[in-house]
């Protein structure tokens, strides 16, 4: 008679927190769904840029990773739909409406769902639940916090809200300041420092440090969850080659008074991780980056594509 079947040697595929912003951290964030078991990702989302519009909770950074990790993300503009038509957008012009910030057709669904949703009492956590599943996404999308956080930039031509600066204004304007309106009355959810504290792997995603992360960190309850977590902490550069390869991080770095380097943003991130990953483009940095007391890793991260994606989501995985 044979005996029980030896145990695997296999190790468990780790649970992962992904905080992320933009169009990289979403990317990077399709990456990992694909390399890691249904229910092991949990990606902590800002919410800093969210604003209202014509009536309509819009939350930018959530919609980016909810329609990249569904597969239906533009894959041009890297946010929005795929195939999308703007026969709204038009009537809005039409009428005298704002029309600045392009809202699609279906996307415009979206913002219609999630307010009215809200509007009935619905937690914007269960929302994002509740479209991820219609969308037949796997991971948790959490927003960083329930309360309104908003991202303002002190600029020579006032402090602007995060929108009117990124889409209105188109970047333009010098920053010279960050501020998180709110910040100190909000607290990160439930889920949020539950995803943490039973992470085996953190990430910081390739996403802008001051309006992409800093708002996540700077919640209330997530830095203390965040320290005591016994997880992998790894930080992977948004700056490659002394420039970003979308979005004004490189900009801002320079007029924060921060080196535009990738270790400019691995000097923003002591404290917080133990790992930082640089391409190889700026591998020559990696002793420096070591001085910090950070372990470099050098590895390629221009996610050009799902196979990118994917190879550097399993290389993060890899201790």
């Amino acid at each position: 008679m044979s005996g029980p079947p030896e145990p695997s040697a296999e190790k468990p595929e780790p649970r992962c927190a992904l905080l992320s912003g933009g169009v990289g951290g979403a990317r990077l964030a399709e990456g990992l769904h694909r390399a890691l078991p249904p229910g092991h990702l949990s990606v902590l989302t800002n919410t800093g840029d969210d604003f209202e519009l014509l009536g309509l909770r819009v939350c930018p950074d959530l919609d980016t990773v909810l329609y990249t990790l569904a597969g239906r993300a533009d894959p041009d503009r890297g946010w929005g739909l795929q195939d999308e038509t703007w026969h709204c957008l038009q009537a809005l012009e039409e009428l005298g409406a704002p029309s600045w910030f392009r809202l699609g057709d279906r996307d415009l669904a979206t913002h219609l769902v999630r307010t009215e949703a809200l509007n009935r009492g619905r937690s914007l956590t269960g929302v994002m639940d509740d479209l991820a599943r219609a969308l037949g996404v796997a991971a948790r999308i959490l927003p960083m916090c329930e309360e309104a956080v908003r991202t303002r930039l002190r600029t020579r031509a006032g402090l602007l809200d995060f929108q009117d600066y990124f889409v209105r204004r188109g970047q333009r304007d010098r920053v010279l300041g960050v501020e998180f309106a709110g910040i100190g009355q909000a607290r990160g959810t439930r889920e949020v420092l539950e995803a943490l504290e039973q992470a085996d792997l953190v990430v910081l995603a390739p996403s802008n440090p001051f309006v992409s992360i800093a708002p996540i960190l700077q919640v209330p309850g997530v830095r203390r969850a965040l320290q005591e977590s016994r997880a992998r902490k790894l930080a992977v550069s948004p700056i490659l080659g002394g420039r970003a390869l979308k979005g004004p991080a490189a900009a801002m770095l320079e007029s924060l008074g921060h080196e535009v380097s990738a270790l400019g943003v691995a000097r923003l991130y002591v404290g917080w991780v133990d790992e930082f990953v640089l391409d190889p483009v700026d591998a020559p940095l990696a002793p420096a980056v070591a001085e910090l007391g950070l372990l470099p890793r050098v590895l390629p991260t221009v996610m050009s594509g799902p196979p990118e994606r994917l190879a550097l989501a399993r290389a993060l995985i890899t201790p």
